[in-house]
């Protein structure tokens, strides 16, 4: 087979891919052999690859391909998420660009188009997952909105109403105005603001006396119905049972004491509008107020907005200040800043608002959850994140699942009355029907009479039971699959799900199986520019990750990726490191070439520097394998390319090939030659993982090969006992090889030309490699001897001293002539910082690293001229 003086990654992974795929390697079934499991972070059904996808399916991939070389039976499961909030927008959007509004539409037309989109889009993202090389098991491919994925849902969520953990409550939520849905506690982030603090003048009814609370939300003050002070507040002792005007819809509202106000914020005096305030709703249930809700869906007022009805919130901010300063009720205003919720998924910002929604109670199933990680059942790495964990499992709050879509899992609660409890909960209509006319007492009741809840569930809520449905192990839970993959091993994601996903599928794992979901969660860093700006669309900094697989080769893309990203650690990706990669996978296919290039004979002489290279690689191997393997088991993936990239860069290509490639036009020896190829084989072993395609391309290219002997299913190198002494003295070696190598750059000495070697051996090394050190430097004898070597050039690798005659392999008096200027040069620099040392002045008054710096010039001079005046009596 000719090989291509080029690597192509193009024909190459295209090829190789459809190659794996053709011969099934990726399917897993049960079998007598141990799994080895990865469920994939399902992506949003209609996103596409972003960097951090490239960062956490290369590490999958990685763990995938090395415990499938392990023997292990390797099963990826992929699939994809369908994204409630994110997906309904895009169809919205989508909707609304055709002249199609949602609120025109059934639930099923609607529902209709958003399939049509998920079906058009759906899977784009999996399709350039294999572009990356992605090994999963196609064929297991899960959305969560499959059938049984959804039937998986409702049946647990039917489970854990009649275990009484879910219940329906009217509660102060986060609402996203732009989704127009609820979101839970943990998709919402809080960002600083610069915004402005109000100081409004409230009159006191039958009184010319006002009063002065503090806002940062003016708009807000249409819903008030309660001044409140502190009762210990004795500047406001006189207001007690009194009550106030609000400005603007001059509504009179009592003046209440709460121990609650703090007596230094603000102006003491705390406006309470149970509406839009989690607090201000505590406040206006133990106080017994009127809730007066100002806000539509989208955040635009409502009637009891008066004038400003339609207006955005935001808008009427603006107006409302104007209004009340024509009016005299604005005393001032201040900067002030705070800290504004936001929606996770649209940016909006938050609008507290009370909604009956459905919960999930939380506390006793965080539990078994915490303790899972804290007693390392469930290991996080790196384990940073364990009191972050901890925290939030301490103080978890009850679940808000429900949210105002339709896009998603509908909830299986069918009303049947008009009274607030007139509900059943069902996995099924037909249930419903009955559980209806039990609880009702009309057993003419139909399903016609059955009215099922509008909202669908959270996301989470389908995801956190992902591990177990994947293998239908709720609807099933005895079946084969789950018994046998259940739990995974390793989960690989980001540290910004650990709540939203990682902690809850815990939970679920504990509540539904009785143990854990996965043994190891692998928290990757957030892939980062060279600003240290997280990579976004919107920054404009993220390059196109199938852009730069096609410039750079998967393989290259691979290699780039994890060179700098740390478990846990933020990755400062440059495109530098992808061109780094694919010079790694050019070194690589270049050193085949060289070894295919090689003439082979049968009858030549296996030599000694054939013989000692190949008995120092092996253990160098075993060395590093070992090493791999330890940064495998603790999830230093970076750490495990780096040491196979510097024992196939530099042990391999650099000093190896070097030390067993044949003279110039000799054949190489058939004993050689095999061992090499057998060397080669257990590198590619080792480099598979992370470099799948060229390593896949150079096994099929050394020999034939069915498909029984690809190198994907092949076995991992085994661990045998080495000489570890074999690496501590070629490494001496190699120093002497390079101090050889550098006299003659120096000198100018033509590497074709024989020189001799004599070596004073003060360090007692052993001689094991003195032919690899012939070889390698071209020398003609290699002497020990007693004392130093007049007339030659001399180095030191630690306390041995080694000379190379100086006769007749360079122009002596020019040498000389030489080091005689550069004696000069450097005895007139030591005298220069001998005299500002011998100054009292400089030594008392300079900083004293400064003082450092000269002593150390001094130091570093006088040891050159002793080295100088060395060479030059050796030279005679």
């Amino acid at each position: 087979m000719a090989i291509a003086s080029q690597y192509s990654s193009k024909q190459v992974e295209d090829k190789w891919y459809d190659y794996w795929m053709k011969n099934n390697y990726f399917h897993s079934e049960v079998d007598e052999r141990e799994p080895y499991t990865i469920v994939i972070p399902p992506p949003n059904v209609t996103g596409v690859l972003h960097m951090g996808h490239m960062l956490n399916n290369t590490i999958q991939d990685v763990l995938v391909r090395k415990a499938r070389l392990q023997g292990y039976n390797a099963c990826w499961v992929p699939g994809t998420d369908h994204a409630s909030i994110a997906t309904e927008a895009k169809v919205v959007a989508k909707l609304r660009d055709e002249g199609i509004n949602k609120a025109d539409l059934s639930r099923e037309d609607f529902l209709q188009h958003a399939w049509d989109w998920t079906h058009k889009h759906g899977g784009i993202i999996l399709q350039q997952l294999k572009k990356l090389g992605a090994s999963c098991d196609w064929e297991r491919t899960k959305f969560t909105m499959d059938d049984d994925m959804s039937a998986s849902v409702i049946r647990v969520f039917v489970d854990l109403y009649k275990k009484g953990l879910i219940y329906r409550g009217y509660r102060m939520v986060n609402w996203d105005p732009q989704a127009k849905t609820t979101l839970s506690d943990e998709e919402v982030n809080y960002e600083e603001r610069n915004g402005k603090l109000y100081f409004l003048n409230y009159q006191i009814e039958g009184s010319d006396e006002k009063v002065t609370i503090a806002t940062t939300r003016p708009e807000t003050i249409l819903g008030d119905t309660a001044v409140c002070i502190n009762p210990n507040d004795e500047r406001f002792e006189h207001l007690k049972g009194k009550k106030v005007i609000v400005p603007i819809c001059n509504r009179s509202i009592p003046i209440i004491e709460d121990e609650y106000v703090d007596m230094e914020f603000g102006t003491g005096c705390l406006k309470v509008t149970p509406a839009h305030d989690e607090n201000d709703k505590m406040l206006g249930e133990k106080h017994n107020l009127e809730v007066i809700d100002i806000f539509n869906d989208d955040a635009t007022l409502n009637a009891a907005g008066l004038h400003y009805e339609g207006k955005d919130r935001f808008v009427v901010r603006a107006e409302i200040v104007e209004e009340l300063e024509l009016s005299g009720h604005v005393a001032k205003v201040e900067d002030y800043t705070n800290k504004v919720g936001t929606s996770e998924r649209t940016g909006a910002v938050i609008e507290p608002k009370l909604s009956d929604q459905w919960f999930l109670k939380m506390k006793d199933m965080a539990e078994p959850a915490l303790k899972a990680v804290l007693e390392k059942d469930v290991n996080l790495v790196p384990e940073k994140f364990l009191n972050t964990y901890r925290h939030w499992m301490e103080n978890v709050r009850d679940w808000n699942i429900s949210r105002q879509l339709w896009w998603g899992h509908q909830i299986p609660a069918y009303y049947y009355g008009e009274g607030k409890n007139d509900f059943v909960v069902a996995e099924n209509l037909e249930e419903a029907v009955k559980l209806a006319a039990e609880a009702s007492g009309n057993s003419a009741i139909t399903a016609e009479d059955l009215t099922q809840d509008k909202d669908v569930l959270d996301t989470w809520f389908s995801s956190w039971l992902w591990p177990m449905s994947v293998f239908n192990g709720i609807l099933e839970p005895e079946n084969k699959e789950i018994q046998y993959y259940y739990p995974t091993n390793d989960l690989v994601t980001a540290p910004e799900i650990l709540f939203f996903w990682v902690a809850r599928m815990i939970m679920a794992g504990y509540e539904y199986r009785g143990e854990k979901p996965f043994k190891n969660v692998y928290l990757t860093g957030i892939v980062r520019d060279k600003q240290r700006r997280k990579m976004s669309k919107s920054l404009g900094n993220s390059p196109d990750p199938i852009e730069l697989i096609g410039q750079y080769g998967a393989d290259g893309v691979r290699v780039g990726m994890l060179l700098s990203s740390p478990a846990g650690n933020d990755l400062m990706f440059d495109e530098d490191l992808c061109k780094q990669g694919s010079g790694f996978v050019n070194k690589i296919w270049n050193a085949f070439r060289l070894v295919k290039g090689w003439e082979v004979s049968e009858t030549a002489e296996q030599p000694e520097t054939a013989q000692k290279a190949i008995a120092w690689y092996r253990a160098k191997f075993q060395l590093s394998l070992r090493e791999i393997e330890d940064h495998f088991s603790k999830y230093r993936i970076s750490d495990a390319l780096m040491t196979t990239y510097k024992l196939v860069w530099d042990d391999y290509c650099s000093w190896f090939l070097e030390m067993v490639k044949p003279g110039y036009g000799e054949p190489m020896d058939v004993k050689t030659y095999n061992e090499v190829i057998a060397i080669l084989e257990d590198n590619l072993k080792i480099l598979h993982p992370f470099v799948p395609f060229v390593s896949e391309e150079i096994w099929q290219n050394i020999t034939g090969r069915s498909s029984e002997e690809a190198l994907i299913i092949s076995k991992w190198p085994e661990k045998v006992t080495f000489e570890e002494s074999l690496i501590r003295e070629f490494s001496f070696a190699s120093e002497v090889i390079s101090g050889v190598r550098k006299i003659r750059k120096d000198k100018n000495i033509s590497f074709k030309n024989e020189i001799a070697l004599s070596v004073m051996n003060n360090e007692n090394v052993s001689e094991a490699f003195d032919s690899v050190i012939a070889k390698m430097g071209n020398i003609s004898e290699l002497n020990y001897v007693d004392n130093s070597v007049e007339g030659a050039l001399t180095f030191r690798v630690k306390s041995n001293e080694y000379y190379i005659p100086a006769d007749g392999a360079i122009d002596m008096e020019a040498e000389r002539q030489k080091l005689e200027e550069e004696l000069k040069y450097t005895e007139g620099f030591l005298k220069s910082v001998e005299k500002k040392l011998s100054n009292e002045r400089f030594v008392n008054n300079a900083p004293e690293k400064v003082v450092a710096i000269e002593k150390a010039k001094k130091a570093d001079a006088e040891a050159k001229i002793e080295a100088l005046k060395a060479s030059l009596k050796n030279l005679g």
